[in-house]
């Protein structure tokens, strides 16, 4: 006996309309998401990019304080560029016990202050620096006049 070829579709394999739209949402809402983790990394990167160059020239800063001239109390500004400026304040501080008396210890506080947009932000360094003052010597001698 044969069979008679059944000439319904039912026994068709394929992708109805519904499930095609289906798909391309799910592949929409996942490349959205994979964008909006891109933008993220560029914006943290960028961020660490202008810090780092804040570090950099608070080190700068900070080694060239003192360089030129010796140590001394007080405060100082200047600017690096037209959207960085920086603000140090030089304090004693007091001799550490057993300290020699021709060594000062002085505090270096820098305040580095920039505009990210329309916000002004600030990083502030600090650090210690030991300085080599030699008492003067007195008027007479042990030569003689």
């Amino acid at each position: 006996m044969v069979r008679p070829r059944n000439t319904s579709r039912q026994g068709e394999a394929g992708f109805s309309l519904l499930e095609i739209i289906a798909a391309m949402l799910l592949l929409a809402l996942a490349f959205g998401a994979v964008m909006h983790v891109a933008g993220a990394a560029t914006e943290v990167t960028g961020h660490a990019r202008e810090l780092n160059r804040i570090a950099m020239l608070a080190d700068a800063t900070l080694d060239a304080i003192g360089l030129r001239e010796p140590l001394r109390e007080g405060m100082q500004e200047g600017t690096y560029d037209t959207r960085h400026r920086w603000r140090s304040v030089v304090s004693a501080q007091t001799p550490f016990p057993g300290q020699s008396p021709d060594l000062r210890v002085y505090r270096i506080d820098l305040d580095i202050f920039w505009r990210d947009g329309t916000a002004e932000r600030s990083a502030h360094f600090a650090t210690l620096r030991l300085q080599d003052e030699p008492r003067p010597a007195s008027s007479t001698s042990v030569a003689g006049p």
